[in-house]
């Protein structure tokens, strides 16, 4: 009565292991930080338990200590001592991330160093670049921003910088800083564009951590509508065109369909489960809901498995000792 193939037969736990079609290892995973300038301590974020605003003298340390678990690349963002409408602490030779940069390399060579290319935390407005005040009203001004990108880009490849990512969903920022890199002699620096970010209600933690909410507005003109499938894979799709080394889809969970498509390209593919994944893990775990390590891990394999090569995740150092611990019943 029972049929020929029994699928059963490969789900012995001693079996399991073997015939596991997608493994997570701890190269694909990156941490991302804040360093504060202001900072002379840790400062914990309230709505992401367990990550910290970190004073630019203790980042280097603490990155050792990521590298030393396991975790090879992190992604900088910072928070500057003051803000303006230009950003213009976001390109300064002195800035919280280019002095972050060299710090970290000078302590960790080893460690690959991704700075996010941004204005949303160097602006008094919260914009990602440079506004318009047209007839309208107050937009951001794309060709404008392009150049404020170019220098964000070129100052951190100039400290130290092994990727470069720009973040803002400017039309045509890949070519724009590909060729502002190439003509300062920075042939060598990689691109990671944020080639797919969706305009998320999933990122509301990561902007008490960064200081980066907006003034008046949202970015709906400039990220992704979360209902267009189609035109997520042409923003992929161009950014490769421009010269992108490795796209970038964002968030994650949300958009694993997304992700697999966009993997179809044949570019390298970056995933960013935000802020607010994370902190419905660990809210729902702190309540008793649910177990915090095996969710966590089953997205990241979930991640992995929709096809992407690098997962940028605020768990990325439990998971680094979730991933070391032995099997339940292993010696």
């Amino acid at each position: 009565m029972y049929p020929q193939r029994r699928m059963r037969r490969l789900r012995k736990r001693t079996l399991q292991p073997l015939f596991c079609e997608t493994v997570l290892h701890l190269t694909d995973l990156v941490a991302p930080l804040f360093i504060d300038e202001t900072a002379s301590g840790k400062i914990p974020i309230g709505s992401m338990p367990g990550q910290y605003r970190y004073p630019p003298g203790e980042i280097a340390l603490h990155v050792q200590s990521l590298y030393t678990a396991g975790i090879r690349a992190v992604l900088i963002f910072g928070i500057p001592a003051k803000k303006d409408e230009e950003a213009s602490e976001s390109y300064a030779r002195s800035g919280v991330v280019q002095n972050a940069v060299r710090s970290i390399k000078g302590l960790v060579p080893g460690m690959t160093v991704i700075t996010d290319v941004c204005a949303c935390e160097y602006t008094s407005h919260g914009h990602c670049g440079v506004l318009h005040h047209g007839r309208c009203g107050t937009d951001l001004d794309n060709d404008a921003s392009l150049l404020l990108m170019n220098r964000i880009a070129v100052s951190h490849a100039e400290a130290g910088a092994d990727i470069v990512a720009p973040s803002c969903m400017l039309d045509g920022m890949v070519h724009s800083i590909r060729t502002a890199l190439d003509e300062s002699g920075y042939q060598d620096i990689a691109l990671m564009s944020y080639s797919t970010k969706f305009a998320s209600a999933l990122y509301g933690p990561f902007r008490e951590a960064a200081d980066s909410g907006f003034s008046f507005g949202d970015r709906s003109t400039y990220q992704m509508d979360p209902a267009n499938a189609r035109e997520a894979f042409l923003e992929s799709q161009l950014d490769a065109k421009e010269g992108a080394d490795i796209l970038m889809v964002k968030p994650a969970g949300n958009y694993l369909d997304v992700l697999s498509t966009i993997c179809t390209i044949g570019l390298p593919v970056a995933a960013y489960q935000v802020s607010g994944e994370y902190s419905q893990v660990k809210a729902a775990a702190e309540r008793g809901w649910i177990n915090e390590k095996a969710v966590a891990l089953e997205t990241l394999t979930c991640i992995k498995r929709a096809g992407a090569d690098l997962i940028i995740t605020y768990f990325a150092l439990d998971a680094a000792r979730w991933l070391s611990e032995k099997p339940e019943g292993h010696p």
